[in-house]
This record gives structure tokens, sequence and C-alpha cells, in this order.
């Protein structure tokens, strides 16, 4: 009984913490409250996060704020089509020492911080993109035949344009898998840009502070995965995903019809794992069904693809996923995501 209330105390001051975190952020990024949500969810949860929205949306600036309010190191690689793997990784470089003797000396890249921000990543070239996979999945680096450890923490958190955009490479189905969820940013609505015009075109403007350490936030990851999860939720989560794959018995007709591959076993762990992070940012101690309604598509929806038909009908991802939701759960996802 002492530990399920040391549990529950740990879990809700955990929960007014990031209340202030994410009052820390909204100083800045004004609005979009579930692009916050579903980016401090991803670190929360350990992993990385992908934001795909048009240029001037305050992509960036997110990155930016997040790293000051999390504590976190971080560095910046603006992705160009001539960016090279060694920029991102770092590479040997020969040095005469004064006593005229000659040895190699690694000189560390970008990807050795605790928060790196990929600006643009899908308009660097796919042998760039791919200095990443080791990276995002194993922590580490292989440098010149050396296995170079990162963090903990160690998180990515990508921009993307449109693919539709002139000079841009999309992203390749192993690196997509890599990121826990894909965050769409949005135009924000009238009353939202009302406010960022007024804070942020006057002689100053807010400023986010710092309200967690590394180290709180390796112990808040660490205490998500002890969070408890119901049969219930469980049970969801394998419906859904199940239910997403073309080629399995629990395929709906909408799935057969329209994709191309479904989400593989990972889907699922990020399903689990930001679910339990969703319900600590709402203030409850245990993740819920409407959990995964809600958190269905930005799990999802990069790790599915519509088949050539689909394509041509002009079918959507999303719509997919809101159907299967519907159907497997009884819950429009819409409805639980705000």
């Amino acid at each position: 009984m002492t530990d399920t209330a040391d549990l529950v105390g740990e879990i809700e001051r955990l929960g007014a913490k990031l209340g202030a975190t994410r009052e820390s952020v909204n100083r800045r990024f004004i609005g979009q409250e579930r692009v916050v949500e579903l980016v401090l969810a991803a670190l929360l949860s350990g992993g990385h996060a992908l934001l795909v929205g048009l240029p001037g949306l305050g992509k960036t600036m997110l990155v930016e704020t997040l790293a000051t309010a999390m504590g976190l190191g971080a560095s910046r690689i603006q992705f160009t089509p001539d960016l090279m793997p060694s920029d991102i990784l770092g590479s040997e470089v020969l040095e005469t020492a004064a006593d005229g003797r000659r040895a190699f000396r690694f000189i560390e890249g970008p990807v050795f911080c605790q928060l790196l921000m990929a600006d643009e990543i899908n308009r660097a070239s796919p042998r760039t993109q791919s200095a990443l996979l080791q990276a995002m999945q194993e922590r580490a680096v292989t440098v010149a035949g050396e296995h170079r450890r990162l963090g903990p923490p160690f998180h990515v958190l990508a921009t993307q344009n449109p693919i539709e955009q002139e000079g841009t490479y999309p992203l390749p189905e192993a690196q997509l898998d890599r990121f826990l969820v894909q965050v769409d940013v949005a135009y924000p609505d009238r009353e939202t840009e009302r406010a960022i015009l007024l804070a942020t075109t006057g002689a100053t403007e807010g400023a986010s502070v710092q309200v967690f350490t590394a180290e709180e936030l390796i112990a808040a990851q660490a205490l998500v995965r002890r969070m408890p999860v119901g049969e219930s939720v469980v049970e969801a989560i394998l419906a859904v995903v199940r239910a997403c794959r073309p080629a399995e018995p629990e395929a709906l007709d909408v799935v057969r019809d329209t994709l191309a591959w479904g989400p593989g076993p990972r889907a699922a762990q990020a399903l689990m794992l930001m679910a339990r992070a969703r319900a600590v940012l709402q203030g409850r101690l245990v993740p819920s069904v409407e959990d995964v309604a809600a958190l269905a598509e930005p799990v999802l929806v990069h790790r599915m693809a519509l088949n050539f038909t689909a394509r041509a009908r002009g079918d959507s991802l999303s719509d997919v996923i809101s159907r299967v939701v519907a159907e497997t759960l009884g819950i429009r996802g819409a409805e639980v995501a705000a």
C-alpha cells in the first residue's frame, strides 16, 4: 500500500511540474495546445517527434523553447541538400603534436547532445538522412569503426516541410518508424493568431524559463513506465494496431482496400507509452481507452502507406485511422483529441 501511495504522490508531483512546463512553453509558443501536449508526451516517453507543417508556423521556435524549459543541452542542424553525414556525426582529423607525432582525433558532431533539432530534415539527401538511423534507435553512432554512446537523455525533434514542396526528399520508412509520433502543425485559429500578433510585435516578448533538468526528465521517463495500465487499454491498443494491418485476420475492409502496409509492433509500444504520458499531462493516474483513441492518428499515420488505388481516389490516412478507431473502439478520435 505504501508503494502505491508513493507512486501516486510521484505522479501528482510530476503532473504539477509538467503544468509549469506548459506555462513556460506557452509564453513563447502561443496556442497550439495539442501540439505542445504531443511533443511533451514524446519526451516523457523517451522518444523522438516529427513536426510536419508549412514554414512559418513556429516549429523551430517550439523546439528551442522546449530545450530551455526541459533544461536540455541542444544542438541544431539545418538540413540542406549539400549536408554530409560527417556534418552530423563528426569526423576524425589528423593532428601533429609539438614533438612531431601525428595521430587522429575525433571531433564530435552536433548529434552528441541531449536534444537535437533536425530542422527541415527532408531537405537533405537520403544518404545524410540515414546518418541519424542508428542514433535514433540505439542512442549510439559508429564512426571510423568505433562505437560511441549518446546521452542519456537523447531526443530528436525534427521539422519537416510537406513533401509536395520543391527540393524535398521523402524520409525512408525505416526512419519514419523511429519517430514515436508525427505532430501535424496547422495554421492557428483567428483568436490564437491575434494573440500571436499582439505578443510578438511589441517592444518585448515573453521568455520561457527552465523547469526540468536532464536528470529530472530521465526520472520522469522512468516514472511513466511504472504507471499501471488496465487490461482494457492494452486490448484497445492491440485492436487498433492489428486492425490497421491489411494481411491480418482482424483487418477491417477499409484497411484491406486502402493500405499497402500497416504499423508494426513498435507502433503498439509507442501507443502504450504515449497513452501513459498523456494521462500524466492531463492530471490522471492511469491511461484510458480515450487516450488510445486520441493518440492513434499521430502515432500511426507515419507508419502506414496508401496503396496505388487509394492514392488515385484521393483517400487519406487520417480518414482510415478515424474509421478504424470508430469501429474497433466505438470512439471518434477527433472527439477526444482536443
